[in-house]
């Protein structure tokens, strides 16, 4: 992955205003994030096992400083929204099909890939009725599942951090099954 421009990308940088999720576009997410709103995100990220544009950048953000949290911090809603996520991921092909992916996340943030700026939900409603909506063609679409499986992987030792310091019997649950589903990545 792209980790030098990751590691300084900031939440700023992402125009979440021209990125979609199953009710619109993601212009709210930067403040759900900012205030936990775990299950509001999840309702965004992922719908009727479909991912969307928006998901490889909120687990981006949720999960880089991941092994710098306290691990009462976390919360049964935080893991939902990455078990959400999981479920909705083919992990048997994900690494054979990684090819068809962008070559970085960052490249996701092209214009090609973006909404505009300036629509309104009308013209969105058009998009949609395309053949292939703006940043849904098959690469991008099959970007979105591929980064956000590599996050999550990439993620696996803090949630096997957190697993060891956790002491709440139903977050320790949790997040034992979040880590069992990606070990078996």
């Amino acid at each position: 992955m792209d980790t030098h421009k990751m590691n300084n990308l900031q939440i700023a940088d992402v125009p979440w205003h021209r990125l979609t999720t199953p009710y619109g576009r993601g212009t709210e997410l930067p403040q759900l994030i900012s205030n936990g709103e775990y299950a509001a995100i999840a309702n965004l990220i992922e719908h009727q096992g479909t991912l969307w544009q928006v998901t490889p950048w909120v687990l981006l953000f949720l999960l880089r400083n991941m092994h710098m949290r306290n691990s009462d911090d976390i919360t049964r809603s935080e893991l939902e929204l990455y078990h959400a996520v999981v479920r909705t991921l083919d992990m048997e092909n994900a690494q054979e099909d990684s090819q068809k992916s962008v070559e970085s996340l960052t490249m996701l943030l092209d214009e090609k890939y973006l909404w505009p700026a300036d629509s309104d939900p009308e013209e969105d409603e058009l998009e949609w009725e395309e053949e292939e909506a703006r940043g849904y063609d098959p690469v991008a679409f099959w970007s979105y599942y591929d980064y956000s499986y590599r996050l999550l992987k990439q993620a696996l030792p803090d949630f096997e951090s957190l697993l060891q310091q956790h002491a709440d019997s139903e977050i320790a649950e949790s997040l034992s099954e979040l880590v069992q589903k990606l070990r078996k990545f």
